[in-house]
């Protein structure tokens, strides 16, 4: 009886410490609701209101699984595979990609950092988006982002990507990304030919320092050919702003953000400037700059609101504003319902048009605000649940 006691005994702590050295999480986010915006474009002609379901605004839906495996003396294998999709039409986000949103292996090592292989985020999003960006990262998610997503904040993930993201040191976190390109003779990346999207290089720094109350980071991205890296990517912009035809050469965007929390409320500030150069030659630059805060009014109501200006530098003269405000209601700890309005102003002359409006990211949202008007209204009710 002893003997027996003893093995079951020793089978529950070899069980224990399998368990300790090795987890796998599944986690997940569904994001839904109703929006309306009152110009989206119809035909070349003109606009009308638009109401929709509209999926992963406040945060892109998506489920996944993360795992660790002990190795001893600090040191642990390292992996996370996460899918994103469309809870309306059950399709897979990030142009079909079943581990779209990121996938990837690696290395930990406590007190230095990490090391990994796969699809993963530059550090314009890591740093800047991630954390300083008040309008996409604490008010109103996906509508927020600065035209088109043209300094890739948000959806900036990199391919065949290597990356390392230090631990912290006294408040100084950094980082450095390589994604390759996978092609012969094309380190820097290859243009199209007959018809195709090229291929692409990337490499992305950054730079973060955190103490008290305050936090302040930095990030570099270039992207070659970024059309055949980032699907996002605003080919529109490029051929507007640069007078290029077909997309994208190159992408290169620099911010720095700041970000001050209080006991009930959190500052934020951002800059960015983005280059983009098109398949002709030419170029143009962006800026973007975005302030805001979140004050929680209760420990279940907080509210938001964030200013964004964005310019481009050609001869169209192009600028828009925005104005981000939000209401959150927390049911539980993982259910959440809000309220978003967004107002967005466009000014300078495109050729013989206006400059259009466009909330969001891409036509995947409400599209432009149509030939003859310049400015877009949009609001949102909806639910969010975490598991």
């Amino acid at each position: 009886m002893l003997k027996k006691m003893t093995a079951a005994a020793a089978i529950a702590a070899f069980a224990c410490l399998a368990h300790a050295q090795s987890s796998v999480t599944l986690y997940g986010l569904i994001d839904t609701g109703i929006s309306y915006v009152n110009h989206s474009a119809v035909g070349t002609t003109g606009s009308a209101k638009r109401f929709k379901y509209d999926d992963g605004v406040a945060q892109g839906t998506r489920w996944g699984l993360r795992g660790s495996e002990d190795l001893g003396s600090g040191l642990k294998a390292i992996f996370l595979l996460e899918n994103g999709f469309n809870t309306g039409t059950g399709a897979i986000n990030q142009g079909g990609a079943m581990f779209g949103r990121q996938a990837y292996v690696g290395l930990s090592k406590n007190g230095i950092g990490s090391l990994t292989f796969g699809r993963q985020y530059t550090f314009s999003t890591d740093v800047l988006g991630n954390q300083y960006s008040a309008g996409t990262n604490t008010v109103a998610g996906n509508y927020a982002y600065h035209i088109n997503d043209f300094d890739q904040l948000v959806n900036s993930r990199i391919n065949n990507a290597v990356k390392f993201s230090s631990a912290n040191f006294s408040g100084v976190t950094f980082g450095a990304l390589y994604g390759f390109s996978n092609q012969a003779g094309a380190f820097s990346g290859s243009a199209p030919v007959n018809g195709s999207t090229g291929s692409s290089r990337a490499y992305s720094f950054g730079l973060n320092y955190a103490v008290g109350a305050f936090s302040i980071g930095a990030a570099y991205t270039d992207i070659s050919y970024p059309s055949a890296e980032v699907p996002a990517f605003p080919t529109s912009i490029a051929n507007v702003a640069a007078g290029g035809t077909g997309g994208g050469k190159d992408l290169r965007t620099f911010g720095v953000g700041t970000r001050y929390q209080l006991a009930n409320a959190a500052l934020f500030a951002l800059y960015t400037n983005t280059r983009i150069e098109a398949l002709n030659g030419a170029t143009t630059a962006l800026d973007a700059v975005d302030v805001g805060g979140r004050y929680n009014f209760t420990p279940a109501l907080a509210g938001g609101l964030a200013y964004t200006y964005t310019r481009m530098h050609d001869a169209f003269g192009g600028h828009w504003n925005q104005v981000d405000a939000s209401l959150d209601y927390a049911l539980s700890k993982r259910t959440d319902v809000y309220l978003l309005a967004i107002y967005q102003k466009a000014s300078g002359r495109n050729g013989a048009q206006d400059v259009q409006a466009q909330i969001g990211s891409s036509t995947a949202f409400f599209g432009p605000s149509g030939n003859g008007t310049s400015n877009q209204v949009a609001a949102r009710v909806g639910i969010r649940h975490k598991f």
